[in-house]
């Protein structure tokens, strides 16, 4: 069942969304060569518990952390550890919040150091793709409209987007209805309506969608070790267009 927010309860989203953004962006900021990634999980825990948020990823389904972080052909869900990261990696940070009564959820891909030519193209590619998906989402499109709309861009630049994870609702809990595909189903045609707050968030592989699972259970990788970007934000759909609440 999808559960449409009221103008109360997106400012209460949006207010999570910022704590969400401002973890991001010190996140981004640490990132350098030689880093461990268990520090951004340590960066992140503390910002949040010092702004009464509660990380809303730790202990999640099992989920032992509070940030995803996930490094070159990792797509999502990779677990912070003792890994030192070197120049030329990229590395998705996946992070979500629950502050207030609401749930909000966001994601950025950085690089790290100096990094290739196409390594960079992907990253923007992912992001584009992001706010390529973010402008379908109108009073009276579809789900799918924001679905192909990433798809078509994607492939167009030469891409492929995964098809095992998807977007999703987000606000009163950290998964939702509707389900939001980055890739077009014919089937799914869910009506956008004033209220609606998803996560939208391509995940965009450098050659085949295909994917794998690590042994950890958890960790998602390409099958054929190519590199993946991600992004993603939280949105609202208002009369006066979507709006971004991370």
């Amino acid at each position: 069942m999808i559960n449409l927010k009221s103008k109360t309860d997106i400012e209460g989203i949006r207010t999570a969304g910022q704590i969400v953004r401002n973890v991001l962006n010190e996140l981004s900021e640490i990132t350098k060569p030689g880093i461990k990634t268990i520090e951004y999980d340590l960066t992140a825990e503390k910002i949040a518990l010092s702004l009464n948020a509660t990380p809303a990823f730790k202990d999640y389904g099992g989920f032992p952390y509070s940030v995803c972080v996930s490094v070159n052909e990792e797509v999502v869900h990779g677990f912070p550890s003792q890994r030192r990261l070197k120049e030329g990696d990229i590395v998705s940070l996946d992070f979500g919040i629950y502050y207030n009564g609401y749930y909000a959820d966001a994601a950025i891909t950085v690089p790290v150091g100096d990094v290739g030519g196409p390594a960079l193209k992907l990253i923007n590619v992912t992001e584009e793709a992001l706010n390529i998906g973010i402008s379908k989402a109108l009073i009276g499109n579809t789900i799918n409209d924001i679905s192909a709309a990433i798809e078509h861009f994607v492939i167009q630049n030469k891409y492929s987007v995964v098809r095992d994870f998807v977007g999703h609702g987000v606000g009163f809990k950290l998964h939702e209805d509707p389900q939001v595909p980055n890739y077009y189903i014919e089937t799914n045609d869910v009506l956008i309506k004033e209220g609606l707050v998803i996560a939208i968030e391509p995940m965009v592989n450098e050659f085949s969608y295909k994917v794998k699972i690590k042994q950890n259970k958890w960790t998602v990788l390409t099958k054929d070790k190519s590199l993946s970007a991600h992004f993603e934000h939280t949105v609202a759909v208002t009369k006066e267009g979507p709006q971004i609440l991370t």
